[in-house]
């Protein structure tokens, strides 16, 4: 019984002596300091930006094409009286004197094709919006990319020319290919 109350005892000291505070002294914060010449110091890093290419000539395809927008839509039609989809985008490309086919299937096979992921602003989409139809009957023009989201302007026989996103399901189903023209 003894043996079990001095390793009690013991036992005690040993926790308490555990928890008791020591005191602590501060002192002045020490500095360091290091001479250099201006020979040995590197200048800061350049900043990175962001680079956006710039294409006036795709820009001045967009404006063109922008243009039109809210004209009716017309089969074969070319003025603002009325448009379709690859009518839009022949006098958009011929206003800025650039020769193209007028239809959109024959204009699917110009161009250099592009990922999805590196379409740029005046880029051509193509479409196969016919259930039935085995080659691209619609075309749009990018005018805009914002990160995924891809906006294009085209002729559409409910709405006109209007500017789409390619995140709508319909026209990201749709979708066919990318080329790139300018």
């Amino acid at each position: 019984m003894q043996i079990k109350s001095a390793f009690a005892i013991v036992l005690t000291l040993f926790l308490t002596s555990c928890i008791v505070k020591k005191k602590t002294t501060y002192s002045k914060a020490k500095t360091v300091t290091v001479a250099s010449n201006e020979d040995n110091i590197l200048p800061p890093p350049p900043k990175r930006k962001k680079r956006k290419k710039e294409n006036p000539k795709a820009d001045a395809v967009v404006t063109t094409a922008m243009g039109f927008s809210g004209t009716r839509y017309r089969l074969g039609g070319t003025t603002k009286k009325g448009m379709d989809c690859s009518g839009l985008i022949y006098i958009a490309l011929q206003d800025n004197n650039i020769a193209f086919p007028r239809v959109s299937h024959q204009m699917a096979d110009e161009g250099k094709r592009v990922k999805l992921g590196a379409i740029e602003k005046g880029d051509l989409l193509f479409f196969k919006t016919s259930k039935s139809g085995k080659r691209v009957n619609h075309v749009g023009l990018v005018v805009e990319v914002d990160g995924k989201d891809i906006r294009f302007i085209h002729s559409t026989s409910s709405r006109g020319v209007i500017v789409s996103s390619l995140r709508e399901g319909f026209w990201n189903h749709a979708f066919v290919k990318a080329t790139r023209i300018l």
